[in-house]
């Protein structure tokens, strides 16, 4: 396997075969593959060295990430045309020595623009992230989740070396500082999504104020089961990310009203929003959102060309938000015709809020009361 062991020629031949046989078959390639090997525009490939360059190309657009790692390695000019080809690539396949995998393709890989090294178990030391941000200067999606062994080493090379990014996945990578993540924003101003799921030291006030300074294209953050999260840092995002469209907040335990309040003002793109186990919301927070959501709704004539339900917010989870109460949740139901209650739809989740049983989006009411205009037959 690459990163495990050389390059083998019955890897190669391997390789090569794997490469034909998806060329033959999806690459326009007129005759498939016999002993005579391919013909294309008059040329015979009856070995690896016979591809041209153009045709490798389109090959690799097609086949598996590993495939092409191994199809790198057979010459220069295939590790040339390949290297500087690949825009994404995926290593989350790669459950053994992915650091080491990555040190030796990073100075070749040049142009990526997406990358993953999502693990099932940690792999990725800083050495890793610092050869990609010294040579991968394009990226613009990074996903390093679950790599618990990186430090804030990790976080300064990126913010050095890759300031295109618009995507990073940091979920679950617990050693990160707020300091660390401050500095970061600095740099990569162009971040649009960013998950700092379970980042419980990276994710404070101080660096969300960060991110409402310097990251103001924002529009999903994942902030799930970041305790150290409160009404400051909340509202210095609303203020500062106002085409905000999707945050995750749940199960940071500090925040209250206030952040919901600065969400429903100042973030009018807000399409989804998770407050699951934040038992400081009250009917207040929602109350503010239904008067957010009357004041800035669509003109008339933009709701008769069904526009109106296309606003506003389209999930909401409240699960275990044991202070809420029926009527402001109704309220907020009957406002945004988006949040449905009925089966199959939930897009309005209240798990664990038995006081609020009596809650029902409009559909659900219609259907109910179609229900009970069917006669039923006499016994």
């Amino acid at each position: 396997m690459v990163g495990e062991a050389k390059l083998r020629s019955e890897d190669l031949n391997q390789c090569f075969e794997k490469l034909m046989m998806v060329g033959g078959g999806n690459s326009g390639i007129g005759g498939g593959i016999s002993q005579g090997g391919v013909k294309m525009e008059g040329v015979v490939i009856t070995e690896w060295k016979d591809i041209p360059m153009e045709l490798l190309l389109r090959i690799g657009s097609l086949v598996d990430d590993r495939t092409v790692i191994m199809a790198s390695g057979v010459c220069s000019g295939w590790r040339d045309a390949l290297c500087l080809g690949l825009t994404h690539l995926s290593l989350s396949w790669c459950k053994n020595n992915m650091n080491n995998l990555v040190l030796s393709l990073a100075p070749k890989f040049t142009k990526l623009e997406t990358l993953v090294l999502r693990q099932d178990k940690p792999q990725l030391e800083d050495n890793a992230v610092e050869a990609i941000a010294n040579y991968c200067h394009d990226l613009q999606d990074l996903d390093l989740s679950k790599s618990f062994r990186l430090s804030d080493r990790s976080l300064y090379a990126l913010a050095h070396g890759c300031p295109k990014l618009t995507k990073l996945n940091i979920s679950g990578c617990t050693s990160f500082s707020d300091g660390a993540l401050e500095y970061l924003t600095e740099f990569c101003q162009k971040l649009k999504i960013l998950n700092l799921c379970g980042c419980v030291k990276a994710a404070t006030d101080l660096a969300l104020q960060a991110i409402g300074r310097n990251c103001i294209q924002l529009q999903s953050l994942n902030l799930g089961w970041c305790e150290n999260v409160g009404d400051l840092g909340v509202m210095s995002l609303a203020y500062g990310c106002p085409d905000l469209r999707t945050l995750d907040l749940c199960g940071c335990i500090c925040i209250t009203d206030d952040s919901v309040i600065a969400l429903a003002y100042r973030c009018l793109q807000l399409r989804s929003l998770g407050l699951y186990y934040c038992r400081n919301i009250t009917d207040r927070a929602m109350y503010s959102l239904v008067h957010s959501r009357v004041k800035n709704k669509p003109p008339m004539w933009q709701s008769m060309k069904g526009r109106c339900n296309e606003e506003g917010l389209k999930s909401l989870n409240i699960s275990q938000c044991t202070a809420l109460t029926p009527p402001a949740v109704q309220a907020l139901c009957d406002s945004f015709p988006a949040l449905h209650t009925c089966s199959g739809r939930h897009s309005l989740v209240m798990s664990g809020c038995l006081n609020l049983t009596s809650v029902h989006c409009a559909c659900a009411v219609q259907a109910h009361r179609t229900m009970s205009s069917i006669p039923h037959p006499a016994h």
